[in-house]
């Protein structure tokens, strides 16, 4: 009986031609994780550059909103990439050059935090966007006209600041997005270190667990910079912290194993050696039901 052109399980792998090596390169390598990513980095700048929040309309006697707009943060926007990006590469880097790891555990390793870090900037942006809460200091920003009205809902319009950034900025409180890139990235650099140091095994010493832990020490000191810069409440800021740890953990967790696992120092096999064992294991399947003398090659196959 000719072998089918398609695998048992009616995949497209299996098949000859180059429908079936597009497949299997599909299949095999992280391609489908880069286009992915490719895609998140074309939707977040998309949004950075045409897209304006929901003005969610105010009282200008607010005094939610009334705080001081601080013109020197204490922790910029190029700062926060820097501890929040930047140092977790560095730190992962290094450490998986010591360890000497091989190809495969840095691949992935680094495209996680890449995927945590995009992917957490992007859902931000998408919800402050998309809710458009007051920031706390948005009359600062706004300097509403002097004959605007108190106790009455007013919109945007009152507003006289001519900067375009400032202004619309005012209105993109929720999540803060400073928490969430420093959990993105800084919590993504504290799973790791729990991973390679079994941190969760039973008698695990504190010198480890401190190393695990200072990551998130140094996102929650960004977190809680936002609110002494009055740029977010508390709210704002612990959302953005679950939404970054959270996505961090997504993230880390599609490259390896959980904590508690004996093996969470490895990361999952490779695509590329999964798919083979996979075919291994259906040939053999195919062989021990049928026999080997059974298979008849196909011409194509004959002729290579």
């Amino acid at each position: 009986m000719p072998r089918s052109s398609q695998s048992p399980d009616g995949g497209l792998a299996a098949r000859t031609g180059w429908i079936g090596s597009l497949a299997r390169f599909w299949q095999k390598t992280y391609a489908p994780d880069y286009l992915g990513f490719t895609l998140l980095m074309v939707a977040y700048f998309s949004i950075q550059f045409f897209v304006e929040p929901f003005h969610r309309m105010f009282f200008i006697n607010n005094i939610n909103i009334l705080y001081p707009h601080a013109l020197q943060e204490r922790v910029p926007v190029l700062w926060n990439i820097f501890y929040a990006g930047v140092v977790p590469f560095i730190c992962l880097v290094i450490w998986l050059a010591i360890a000497r790891a091989n190809i495969h555990k840095f691949h992935v390793t680094i495209l996680g935090l890449l995927i945590s870090i995009f992917l957490t900037t992007f859902i931000t942006d998408v919800v402050k966007n998309a809710v458009g809460r007051p920031r706390p200091d948005l009359i600062s920003r706004c300097k509403p006209a002097n004959t605007t009205p108190k106790d009455v809902l007013v919109d945007i319009s009152v507003c006289t600041e001519t900067d375009h950034h400032t202004l619309h900025d005012g209105w993109r409180s929720f999540p803060s997005g400073h928490s969430s890139f420093a959990f993105s990235g800084l919590g993504f650099l504290a799973l790791f270190f729990a991973g390679q140091m079994h941190v969760f095994r039973p008698r695990t010493d504190l010198t480890r667990a401190l190393l695990t832990i200072s990551p998130l020490i140094g996102a929650a000191l960004i977190a809680i910079s936002r609110c002494e810069d009055y740029r977010h409440d508390v709210y704002d800021v612990t959302c953005g912290s679950i939404l970054g740890m959270s996505t961090a953990y997504f993230s880390y967790r599609r490259y390896y194993p959980r904590l508690h696992s004996p093996k969470c120092d490895e990361p999952f096999p490779s695509r590329e050696s999964s798919f083979n064992e996979g075919f291994a294991k259906i040939k053999n399947d195919e062989e021990a039901v049928r026999g080997p003398e059974d298979f008849v090659l196909s011409e194509d196959e004959h002729e290579h």
